[in-house]
């Protein structure tokens, strides 16, 4: 698939080295205890497929691995400093690829030829002769969830397949519908992400923030619009506003009880099943506006580090996940849509919904696949972004802090620097 000239940055937290303490080492294969240090994020919430697998691992190789629960938003900035330290660990389950430790990583591509990554999840380092040194832990897609036992009360109707559709008008008058008829507070809640962000501007035919002629950058028309209704959506009370002025809690409001509809994603599925049993909970296609898109991706990247001194251990490891029997257990456990083609994977009462995210996905513009691939090809030209103007500005533009015209520009002035100063 061509990739589209289109920012997709690699997010990076503010969180200074010195407050944050590294892990042990990994064990060294000499001492003939061998442990593998596995920092990743949100095993946890997608019930402890790393963690299972791990233990898996051990009794059948005795080689133990020690995965790492690290929060998202440290992830990057515990990598970078542990490269700074000369202290890698044996592998992680990392957002993108940073320039400050990209140099350090271990060939996978026999792994991944082996595995059968999807084509369009596989992303060479042109800069060291096209090796593949990160393979796709999995897919992730941007969904609607509808908060079932409120549509059934209030007697609404919503499409359960990707043969019907529906607007964002026509979503949002059947949510208000939903609000008025039962004790319902908001129609709709959306996570505070510009990935999520995305997938909403190209349902609104936009292609996101592209270079132009002169070299700049610039968000469309059909993104500034696609701006306007989101605040619009705000401003009526329909979504909270606190969740992107202030930055509450999405998925929390959802699971209130008191939320129509919630636009997050299919990394949800294993919380809800988990831990939501007050109300029933469905998942549903997204409303086009007129385009029918997602955006999806790399759920995160595995990668392993030269300098670990276990590093044909931690080699084995992926090889040994990354085997179809051993990759389908650990869909199953933390469901999750598999990265690998020719995968089946038993999902239960819940194969509905992830057939509807692969509906989607095969029928969304080639754009809603390019956000995470873009940033593991820009971490390895040295291209490392530290901010989302896209959320930025819309949380400025939401607060009354700039007007549309102002955020519109901001996210391409932002932009254009950022990317004017990583190609220096």
């Amino acid at each position: 698939m061509k990739r589209s000239r289109t920012i997709r940055t690699v997010l990076v937290a503010g969180v200074a080295a010195a407050a944050l303490g590294l892990s042990a080492c990994s064990g060294s294969a000499d001492s003939g205890e061998v442990t593998l240090e596995f920092l990743q994020s949100g095993d946890a919430n997608q019930g402890g497929g790393y963690a299972a697998m791990a233990a898996e691992y051990e009794k059948e190789t005795g080689v133990k691995v020690d995965v790492v629960e690290v929060p998202s938003a440290d992830l990057q900035t515990r990598l970078r400093t542990a490269s700074q330290a000369n202290d890698v660990p044996a592998l992680a389950a990392a957002p993108g690829v940073d320039p400050a430790w990209s140099d350090r990583l271990l060939d996978l591509s026999d792994i991944s030829d082996e595995a059968g990554v999807i084509d369009t999840l596989e992303v060479p380092d042109p800069t060291d002769g096209d090796k593949v040194k990160a393979l796709p832990t999995t897919l992730t897609s941007v969904g609607m969830f509808l908060n079932k036992s409120l549509w059934d009360e209030a007697g609404v109707s919503y499409p359960t397949s990707t043969d019907e559709q529906w607007t964002w008008d026509e979503f949002v008058d059947s949510a208000t519908q939903v609000v008025e008829a039962t004790d319902a507070q908001y129609g709709a809640v959306m996570d505070r992400s510009a990935h999520r962000l995305r997938a909403f501007l190209y349902e609104f035919g936009s292609q996101g923030v592209t270079e132009q002629d002169d070299g700049s950058w610039a968000l469309d028309r059909e993104g500034a619009d696609a701006f306007e209704y989101f605040k619009n959506l705000n401003d009526d009370g329909f979504i909270p506003a606190s969740v992107w002025a202030s930055a509450e809690d999405a998925s929390a409001t959802f699971k209130s009880g008191r939320v129509a509809a919630y636009l997050s994603g299919v990394w949800q599925i294993a919380d809800f099943q988990e831990n939501i049993s007050d109300f029933e909970w469905v998942s549903v296609p997204l409303p086009q506006e007129p385009v029918r898109a997602t955006n999806y991706g790399a759920a995160s990247w595995i990668v392993a580090f030269d300098g670990s001194g276990v590093e044909q251990e931690a080699l084995d490891f992926i090889s040994w996940m990354y085997q179809p029997e051993h990759y389908a257990e650990y869909c199953e456990i933390s469901a999750c849509l598999p990265a690998l083609d020719g995968i089946d994977v038993d999902y239960g009462d819940d194969s509905y919904a992830f057939d509807l995210y692969n509906d989607e996905i095969a029928e969304s513009p080639e754009v809603s696949a390019a956000q995470t691939t873009d940033a593991l090809l820009n971490g390895y030209l040295g291209v490392s972004v530290d901010s989302e103007p896209l959320e930025d500005e819309m949380v400025r533009y939401l607060t009354g802090e700039a007007t549309l015209d102002e955020a519109v520009a901001a996210v391409g002035e932002a932009t254009t620097e950022q990317m004017a100063a990583a190609g220096e």
